[in-house]
Order: structure tokens, then sequence, then C-alpha cells
């Protein structure tokens, strides 16, 4: 009877230690947000002002929205470094085509373009050139930044369009344009990650190359597509940064966006092989590099010291998905 007894109770805790495993598997993310989120409120009375979570918001829009492209990047396997400076040449073609042309619609279709396309040379680097990702993106990382100095001569270029600016200095209902974009942004990829046969692709491809091939899957397609949709956000965020001081600069403007984005995917729970990881993880890993940013400001914490946070926090997630 005791036997029994005993062996009912080791079940039991045997089931409950798997249910919470799988509950923070699956919600971690989730989890470090609401520790967080109360551990600001209760450090700061001012955290939990309205006017500071909107402003939170509206800090995090532009990397989360390039952030949203990573993710599906580091999801197929590959990484992409070349998106700040991506983002710099964007604008500053945004710009050109905006005064040039003297038209919000044409500067919003070549930014468009602009981005598109490098993010299409990245992927023919990677699918057709056989490039590594990381050594693909680093040369456009360096490339882009080059061309965008070139063209601004080192400077800044601005809109004589004022207009443009309405896109990131407007609001509805209180809620900025650049927090309801990135959270349009985010409804939408996460659709194309987990209702489409293109995200099905892309996570069959991050999870084995070599099976998605043998399994019809038309792999440097979906490279391809992938580099395109990245470089597709990271043009979104490039209108909205330019929009919001209506210029850009070409030498600090996109600096270590990068380190950011895959900052908040890995925290995202995203993993850096690749084959696993969710949009919804990357928006809370967006939230709360922001909390941890807003939280810095509040106390005086110098800010040479946020990146150091930032890389802690990297090491941090990717120690735990080691440990999963």
């Amino acid at each position: 009877m005791a036997n029994t007894e005993l062996k009912e109770y080791n079940q039991q805790t045997s089931t409950t230690k798997s249910r919470l495993a799988w509950l923070w598997s699956e919600y971690s993310v989730i989890i470090a947000f609401l520790i967080i989120f109360i551990a600001a409120s209760i450090m700061s009375p001012r955290f939990l002002d309205i006017n500071n979570q909107l402003n939170i918001l509206m800090q995090v829009s532009i990397i989360g929205i390039v952030a949203l492209g990573m993710t599906v990047v580091m999801i197929s396997g590959g990484i992409d470094l070349s998106v700040g400076s991506v983002l710099v040449l964007v604008g500053v073609m945004t710009v050109l085509a905006l005064n040039a042309s003297g038209s919000i619609l044409v500067a919003i279709l070549t930014a468009l373009l602009v981005g598109s396309f490098a993010g299409l040379l990245n992927g023919l680097m990677v699918a057709k050139g056989r490039i590594a990702s990381f050594i693909a993106t680093l040369g456009m990382m360096a490339a882009a930044r080059s061309i965008a100095l070139y063209i601004a001569e080192g400077g800044s270029v601005s809109g004589e369009v004022s207009g443009f600016t309405a896109i990131a200095n407007s609001d509805l209902w209180l809620i900025d344009y650049p927090i309801i974009i990135f959270l349009i942004m985010t409804a939408l990829v996460y659709l194309l990650m987990h209702k489409t046969r293109f995200g099905r692709y892309v996570y069959a491809l991050g999870s084995n190359e070599k099976a998605a091939l043998l399994s019809a899957i038309r792999v440097d397609r979906v490279k391809l597509g992938v580099y395109s949709l990245a470089g597709l956000l990271v043009s979104v965020a490039a209108i909205i940064e330019t929009s919001r001081l209506n210029s850009i600069s070409s030498s600090s403007s996109g600096v270590q966006y990068e380190l950011d984005a895959i900052a908040a995917v890995i925290i995202g729970g995203t993993r850096m092989t690749g084959g696993k990881g969710k949009i919804i993880g990357t928006l809370f890993g967006v939230l709360i590099l922001g909390i941890l940013n807003n939280m810095m400001n509040l106390m005086n914490v110098s800010p040479h010291l946020q990146g150091f946070v930032k890389g802690l926090i990297i090491i941090v997630a990717v120690v735990f998905q080691k440990r999963e």
C-alpha cells in the first residue's frame, strides 16, 4: 500500500514538474516581462504614468519593426547584421526622393524599393552565392553605410516637405502612429509565419536545410523571401525614423540597431541555430528591452552602461536556451 502511494506521489510530482517546465518553455518571456514590469513599478512611481508607458512603446517601435524581420531571418537559420546601415541608406534615399519629387508617396515607395532591394542582395549572396549570412550581411553593413555617407557627404540630409513629418508625429486617440504601425506589422508577420505555407517553410529551413531540400521545398526562394522581407521591414522603420525629425544622419543613425534587434529576438526565445521562435516572443522581448532602458534612464544610470546590460541579457538568454 505504501509503495503504491509513493508511486502515485512520484508520478504527480513528475507531472507537476513537466507542466512547469512546459509553462516556462512556452511562456518564459511573458513571465520575465511580468516580473520586470512589476519590479519597475515598485522601483519608480513614475514608471506607471500613462505618458511614460506610451513613451516606452514609442521608443521601441522602430527597433521592434526591425526585430520582426530579424526574427524571420534567425528562424531560417541566418542572421542579418546590415539592418542599421540599410536603414540609414534607405533614410537618405527617401529624403532625396522626397525633395526631388515633392511627393510623400514617391518617397515611401522609394524607401520600400531600396530596402527590399538591399534585402534581396543579401538573399542572393546567401542563397545563390553560398556565402554565410554572417559574412554576407557584414559586407552589406559596411557597403550600405559607406554609400549613405558618400551621398550625404558624411552629414545629415533634411526633408523639404513638411507633411512628411506627420507619419511619425501624429497620433490616434493618444496612441502615436509609429506604435500603431509596429502593432500592425507584428500582426501581419505573425500571420505570415504561423498561418501560411511560407512560414512553415521558414521553420523547416531553420530546423534542417537538407531535410527541407529533400521535401521539395525551394530553399533558395525561401531564403530570398526571408531576406527581402527583412529589408522591407527595415524600410518601414526607416520611414518612421526619417519622418520623426524630417532628417537622417548618415553617420549616427542606425548605430547598433543590429545589436538591439538581435537582443530582442533572442530574449523572445528565438534560437540562434534557427528552427524555433515566435513573433509574439519578439514583441515581448522588445518590450523588455524598452522597460529596462526606461528604468535605467529614470534611475539616472549612465547611458554608457546600457550596452553592457544588453550584452549581459543576450548571454543569459542564450545560456537559458542551451539548458532547455
